[in-house]
């Protein structure tokens, strides 16, 4: 099977609820599409809590990231490390690669390579290289499946657009989510736990309104309601063509 032929595509984060505020609307448009959705997470989301203990927190928390990733018909995987301990090390690389082994995705989303948390840089290590090398047969235990390749991979707005020292990012992808805001936005408040905290903390729902701001803001930057923004890797041995604008357009091109 050609890479182009390959319809699965894999969200591979750090934590329950990065997919959903990170590329969820992109999500919901390639399920629309046809695509396979799978969504993995590094760690089960054992510190987003002030009340709970981190197994409880992490069993809820894992819930509510499979009731959001069968929102689009899609599958959710942990590999189970814990949050704020997430490295790039053999035990949990080997993990990635297994992982990667048994979904085969044809296109890959992480997290942007410097962010404000070092869990997202982490992973977004992680991802890059299950990317490169998962396709190699001797790297893992698994099958190759037939069309396993090394990926689209596009690197997901870090948080607030700006990188640990405050520069803006500079997207080369935006996907118009206008129509899938709504979707988006019931993806994000199946992570009830994040949401009540936060509304505790807030007095407000500040969880899924400042999604809607930034997807506001990505979105004034070519003319439309909502974006979501992404800068694709195009290093040696990775495919150049950008495959979300060839399957959605170039939003205010």
């Amino acid at each position: 099977m050609p890479l182009r032929e390959n319809r699965t595509a894999l969200a591979f984060m750090a934590h329950p609820d990065d997919a959903e505020i990170l590329c969820a609307g992109t999500l919901i448009r390639l399920a629309e599409a046809g695509w396979t959705i799978h969504i993995a997470t590094c760690a089960p989301g054992d510190c987003g809590t002030a009340t709970e203990n981190r197994w409880d927190i992490s069993s809820r928390r894992t819930r509510e990231a499979a009731a959001a990733a069968a929102k689009v018909g899609g599958t959710y995987h942990c590999l189970d490390e814990r949050d704020g301990f997430i490295v790039y090390d053999k035990p949990t690389l080997q993990k990635a690669y297994d992982l990667f082994r048994r979904v085969a995705p044809g296109l890959v989303f992480t997290h942007a390579p410097q962010d404000y948390m070092i869990d997202h840089e982490q992973a977004s290590l992680l991802a890059r290289a299950a990317s490169f090398l998962y396709a190699a047969p001797n790297v893992s235990a698994f099958p190759l499946a037939e069309g396993s390749a090394v990926p689209y991979l596009y690197y997901c707005d870090p948080i607030e657009g700006i990188d640990p020292l405050g520069r803006r990012v500079q997207p080369t992808t935006y996907v118009d989510i206008t129509a899938q805001l709504d979707r988006k936005a019931e993806m994000l408040a199946c992570h009830a736990s994040q949401r009540q905290w936060l509304l505790a903390h807030h007095g407000m729902d500040e969880y899924l309104e400042a999604m809607r701001r930034h997807a506001a803001m990505r979105g004034g930057e070519i003319g439309r309601p909502a974006a979501e923004a992404f800068v694709q890797h195009r290093g040696h041995a990775y495919p150049k063509e950008d495959l979300l604008a060839e399957l959605f357009g170039r939003p205010g091109a």
